[in-house]
Parts: structure tokens; sequence; C-alpha cells
């Protein structure tokens, strides 16, 4: 049990820590449980579902006067009406390509391999874009024009590709689209409350684990974890970025991916 509960701090710890920063919590999370697993699968795969509650629970709870001003002024007031469907128009491809895609995604993409490369190539993309000379138009993530919105939402798509990040591609994207840095960052998180939100909802359907009274209390342990990390990096992420950039991420992706491959190599 004591081993169980450590498990789902560490787990609930990489996932808060992972979740909104580009560098791929599925990917961190499918590695630290290929190398030191939950012994039962089914309720693996449950544990890892619900988690992510934690940092999702943990955005909302951050965005909440956000999103009620939002709910709010929908019906009277055009720019927030406007901002709402520009995160749908974005949300939609991955919903779309998730829902046709999930028994391919899940039976060959989420493979170590496939992960660890991810991780060294997404650090590249990160590394070149977040040096190149762009010239942003758009500095405020409400504001970006709907074909913007549409394009994020194309691109995040390839983060369905474990270690690609989907913090990371809707980021990226928003930049070459013509978004600073920082509004960039903010707009991952606005699209993060759909994605996840439905991400959660489609795999705890699918996956269907088995729970009991005692696994409660991994859950919540790992639910805590996620929270609370999660919560720490939403309110620092955006201040971070905007003075340093992304070469934190680079290296954190290339050593993480890079002993991935190792570890793969010497134990399978």
């Amino acid at each position: 049990m004591l081993l169980d509960l450590f498990k789902a701090a560490f787990l609930g710890f990489i996932e808060g820590l992972t979740e909104y920063l580009p560098v791929s919590s599925t990917g961190h999370l499918l590695l630290v449980e290929h190398f030191f697993g939950f012994d039962d699968e089914d309720f693996g795969k449950t544990f890892a579902v619900l988690i992510q509650l934690g940092a999702i629970a943990a955005l909302l709870s951050i965005y909440f006067r956000k999103l009620l001003l939002l709910a709010t002024h929908f019906f009277s007031d055009e720019y927030a009406r406007r901002f709402v469907f520009g995160v749908l128009i974005a949300f939609l491809p991955a919903a779309i390509v998730g829902a046709i895609a999930h028994g391919f995604i899940k039976s060959v993409l989420f493979n170590p391999w496939i992960i660890c490369f991810s991780l060294i190539a997404g650090a590249a993309v990160l590394y070149l874009v977040d040096h190149l000379d762009l010239k942003p138009r758009y500095d405020e993530a409400t504001e970006f024009p709907l074909k913007v919105y549409l394009g994020i939402g194309l691109i995040q798509c390839v983060s369905m590709i474990p270690g690609v990040s989907r913090a990371g591609a809707t980021i990226v994207g928003a930049m070459l689209l013509g978004a600073d840095r920082r509004s960039a960052a903010e707009f991952s998180f606005w699209l993060a409350m759909p994605t996840m939100v439905g991400a959660f909802a489609y795999d705890l359907y699918k996956g269907g684990g088995q729970m009991s009274a005692s696994n409660l209390i991994v859950v919540a342990v790992g639910f805590i974890a996620s929270f609370v990390f999660g919560w720490i990096v939403v309110k620092t992420f955006l201040g971070f970025v905007a003075r340093h950039g992304f070469g934190l991420f680079v290296w954190w992706r290339v050593a993480v991916g890079t002993l991935g491959l190792i570890g793969l190599a010497l134990f399978g």
C-alpha cells in the first residue's frame, strides 16, 4: 500500500508538473509507467486517466473568474462570443481526429521508442521556433483572428503522438501564425480546457478500468499531487517564458528522451 501511495504521488507530480509545459505529460507518464509502472494494468490505465482531473481542476480554479465573465457576457458581448467560438474552432480538429484514430493512437503510437524520439525531435522544433526572427502581430490570446485559431487547432493534432506535447504544439503553432510568446502560451491554457476535459471523458468512457475502495485512496493522493503542481505551473509559466524563452524545456526534452533511449536499449 505504501509503495502504491508513493507511485501515486510521483505520477501525480509528473502529471501536474508536465501537463501545461511544452514537454509532453503523456510521454512522461508513459515512460515512467514503462519503467516503474503499476502491476495492475487495468487500474494503472484508469489511474493515469483520473489524475488528469487534478491538473484540469487546477487550471479551471485559476481561470474560474475569466470563465465566469465569458459565460455571463456571452450573449451581450461580441468579443466574448467570438473568443468562445475561436476556442471551439481550435478544439474541433483534435476532437475529430482523436475520436477517429483513438484505437490507432493507443495501440501503435503509445510506444516508448516513439515517445523518446518525439521528445528529442520536438526539442529541435522548439529550439528553432524560439530562435527564429519572428515578427509577432498578436499579443492578446483572446483577439487572434479566427483563421489563426483554426490553424492552431490543426497543428494541435500532431500532439496526439506521445512525446510531441499538446502545449508545445499549440504554442509553436500560435507563434508561427503570428502570436507573441506569452499570448501563445496563454492560449495553450485556454485550449487545454476543452481538449483535456474531452480527452478525459473519452478515455474514462473507453478505459473501463477496475477500481476498489482501497484504490480510491491512491487516486486521491495522485489527484492532490497533480492539482498542486499543476496549479504552481499555471501560475508561473507565462511569466517564466516571457522572460526566459523555451531553452530550459529544450534541454529537458533532450535529457528525458536520451535517458529513455538508453534505458530502452539496456533494459527494454
